[in-house]
């Protein structure tokens, strides 16, 4: 009898389940649905190839549908667009492209990592041909091609994101005139407006023309034959030659849900620790469920590439008749534009006041080395500290080579609960090329010790 694991979704949370399962139960059956025709490639790399810091788009795929293949006996069908569940007759439909047919394909147990959407807000002109998301590597290509088949002067990239900040950036590299546009009052919605601010300044002095509480309204094709339009936003117009959406993303939790998976934020489908949806037998993981914030403790959505990859190991090890939990994200999250560093974990003031947190915050500036050191440049790190408890629950840094990766302790920190007093004690290391006697944080440590003492019993 056929032991068969259907994967839909062949990306981080769905290839990395697909190979816990063949390491540990080389016997069973396993088939991929994948709707593009990569596996295993990193998205994240997407704006350093269309800036030409990487050189080809294969570059960022880490194990190719033939390797799975060939090496690990797991049938990855490229083209096969998942479209719906039949969960008591225990198949999937699929849109097989190169047939020009649906095929059903059946399972014991099912695996769903169908990833996100970019989000394309029900406006006009958005399904313009000269409009693109860059959520997939198939993303990538079309705009790629686009780019290669015709003069891309004029850019506009709609929102403020990590995305919208790295594509502009790429296409600024390309030589090209890059608008960014945003309906927001800073640009990085994740950060604080406090510490974003400074952000505008840096991305303008590369040539970005920033325009914020700008919403986009409408984007219109140009007159004839000649390609592009204009991108209607805030009462103005600006011309495109190309436009770049990078105002975030939505879980593609369509086809759990009209299963009747429950779903929950944002419409992520929900799971449990072991990655176990409401159906028996169907599981699921990365960008299209929920995870759940270990300092807010409440499910949230959070689509990083690192989550995704730590989901589908322990949704592999429990489709395989192991025992794995996932036990939750802290939201640390790195990025870098036109030079400038930029971490952040934990929750923001917004998020801590939506979460009912009361707290405390401090801001210290400081340096990636020494201060004498040749090579220092500036940092500013703020942190938050919840009253009662002195848990440090969050912090955001801005600042040169080297202030990135600073967050990574503070994420330790929050894993583990630690007050702003466990954190003065801290034993982190020191030298002149790395920093300074006492880190930016042990010093807003201190300062929010200060501020929890002014708060009184």
């Amino acid at each position: 009898m056929t032991d068969r694991l259907l994967v839909v979704g062949g990306d981080a949370a769905g290839m990395t389940a697909a190979m816990q399962v063949r390491r540990r139960r080389p016997e069973r059956d396993i088939v991929v649905l994948e709707r593009g025709r990569w596996t295993s490639y990193s998205a994240c790399g997407i704006p350093y190839v269309v800036g030409g810091v990487v050189d080809d788009i294969d570059d960022l795929v880490a194990r190719d549908p033939a390797t799975f293949g060939r090496d690990h006996d797991i049938d990855v069908r490229l083209g096969h667009e998942a479209r719906a569940i039949d969960l008591d007759a225990r198949e999937v439909e699929a849109w097989d492209e190169a047939e020009g047919r649906t095929v059903r394909v059946g399972f014991d147990q099912l695996h769903l990592a169908t990833g996100a959407l970019p989000l394309r807000p029900d406006l006009p002109g958005l399904d313009l041909p000269f409009v693109h998301g860059v959520q997939t590597l198939g993303d990538a290509a079309r705009l790629l091609d686009q780019i290669d088949a015709r003069t891309c002067r004029r850019v506009v990239v709609v929102g403020g994101g990590y995305i919208g900040l790295e594509m502009a950036e790429s296409f600024v590299e390309r030589g090209a005139e890059v608008t960014l546009l945003d309906g927001g009052d800073h640009v990085m919605p994740t950060l604080d407006a406090d510490v974003a601010g400074p952000l505008v300044p840096t991305m303008e002095g590369i040539g970005i023309r920033v325009r914020l509480g700008t919403p986009v309204e409408a984007v219109e094709k140009a007159g004839g034959e000649e390609p592009g339009g204009t991108v209607v936003a805030g009462g103005d117009r600006y011309d495109a030659d190309l436009v770049v959406l990078g105002m975030g993303v939505v879980p593609n939790g369509d086809l759990a849900e009209a299963a009747g998976l429950a779903t929950g934020v944002k419409g992520a489908i929900r799971v449990d620790r072991r990655q176990r949806t409401s159906a028996d037998g169907v599981w699921a993981a990365g960008d299209c469920c929920e995870s759940f914030h270990r300092v807010a403790q409440v499910p949230v959505h959070i689509a990083l590439g690192t989550v995704a990859n730590k989901q589908g190991r322990v949704a592999g090890v429990n489709l395989a008749g192991g025992h794995a939990s996932f036990p939750g994200v802290v939201g640390t999250a790195v990025t870098k534009v036109c030079g400038t560093e930029i971490g952040r974990t934990g929750l923001s003031e917004r998020e801590a006041d939506r979460y009912g947190f009361t707290h405390v915050t401090a801001t210290v500036e400081g340096t990636t080395r020494a201060g004498y050191f040749p090579g220092a440049e500036k940092l500013a790190l703020k942190a938050l500290a919840e009253v009662g408890s002195r848990r440090l629950i969050g912090a955001q840094i801005v600042g040169g080579q080297g202030a990135a990766r600073r967050i990574d302790v503070v994420a330790v920190a929050l894993t583990a609960g630690l007050t702003v007093d466990d954190v003065v004690e801290l034993d982190l290391g020191y030298a002149p090329p790395f920093g300074s006697v006492w880190e930016p944080l042990h010093v807003v440590a201190r300062q929010l010790g200060r501020a929890l003492d002014d708060q009184g019993p």
